[in-house]
């Protein structure tokens, strides 16, 4: 079980690239602190990453409030040119590599994404395009958008490295209510670089009566067992109705590739009031400490700030 520990930040609205939001959380370990990336909106709904700074040794203190975006929407007509949202942060040598997802609008779907990738060499202060084209795109195996990849490395017996990515896939959109709602489900994909991908179209977590979309994968190792935390919800009325809307979900597999659905073992349920009671959503879970800690989005998708729970790590 998660012990939930609270709402830690929400943009103030002062800084204009910060106006609202602080999507898709992911805490990044550095020495005597803990920073927190995000994604965040300006006025124009456009998303750029940022970060704050947390206390290690207390998570609900924020040390730190950075003052300007690390990356921002492209140019004019490239993929990310309505946005650059952060998904994965990854140490290579002595880079931070950040697998990011470009936004950009679409006149029949409302928007189209692709991910990205970025590159920092000043410890995570500012990234750099590695190329301005997307890395991933729609494809034979996801047929309108791809996006929010969780990226692995690991060793193989003979010292090479597996890179692996669990990925969102939308394969179609509905217009529902006059809205065009989009479906889509967790994918794999596998690289001997980190830049070139190999897809088979494999499923990993997938639709069912209820599930209609997925929200990002965050995948660990927890001894022999691979794990995945990922928010889902159905594709009617999510915005307003609690029974429809974003609730965190898991799967376990034992090879990364094949997953058993477990939703009753996720341990966690949105609140009956507050900042989380209508949704739960874009998680990432990492060690710190003694424990795991689960930072997670609430009501509106990440307008209402991000919040963290704690579960004891095993010995």
């Amino acid at each position: 079980m998660w012990t939930k520990k609270g709402l830690v930040y929400k943009p103030d609205g002062e800084m204009p690239f910060s106006r609202t939001h602080a999507q898709v959380p992911f805490g990044y370990p550095m020495g005597d602190k803990l920073r927190v990336y995000f994604s965040t909106r300006d006025e124009n709904i456009s998303s750029a990453t940022s970060f704050v700074e947390l206390d290690p040794n207390d998570l609900n203190r924020v040390t730190y409030v950075h003052d300007k975006p690390c990356l921002t929407k492209g140019e004019v007509g490239m993929f990310d040119d309505s946005g650059a949202m952060p998904s994965w942060f990854l140490p290579v040598g002595d880079e931070i590599w950040l697998y990011y997802t470009g936004w950009n609008r679409s006149e029949t779907a409302s928007y189209r994404l692709g991910i990205g990738l970025a590159i920092s060499r000043d410890g995570g202060l500012t990234f750099e395009r590695k190329y301005t084209g997307p890395l991933l795109d729609r494809s034979i195996y996801d047929q309108v958008w791809i996006a929010q990849p969780c990226v692995m490395r690991e060793e193989q017996p003979d010292g090479s490295v597996r890179w692996r990515m669990w990925y969102l896939s939308c394969t179609k959109i509905e217009v529902i209510d006059g809205h065009p709602e989009p479906f889509y489900d967790v994918k794999y994909a596998e690289s001997t670089d980190g830049i070139k991908w190999e897809r088979t179209g494999q499923v990993c977590v997938g639709y069912d009566d209820f599930t209609d979309a997925i929200g990002r994968p965050t995948v660990y190792k927890d001894g022999d067992l691979y794990k995945m935390y990922f928010s889902y919800r159905n594709a009617t009325n999510y915005r307003t109705d609690v029974q429809r809307s974003y609730r965190i979900g898991y799967a376990e597999s034992a090879d990364g590739i094949s997953w058993t659905r477990r939703d009753e073992l996720a341990g966690i349920e949105r609140s009956a009031e507050g900042w989380d009671s209508l949704m739960m959503d874009y998680c990432h879970i990492f060690p710190h400490q003694q424990n795991w800690i689960m930072l997670y989005n609430g009501n509106g998708f990440g307008a209402s700030g991000f919040g963290y729970a704690s579960q004891p790590r095993k010995n």
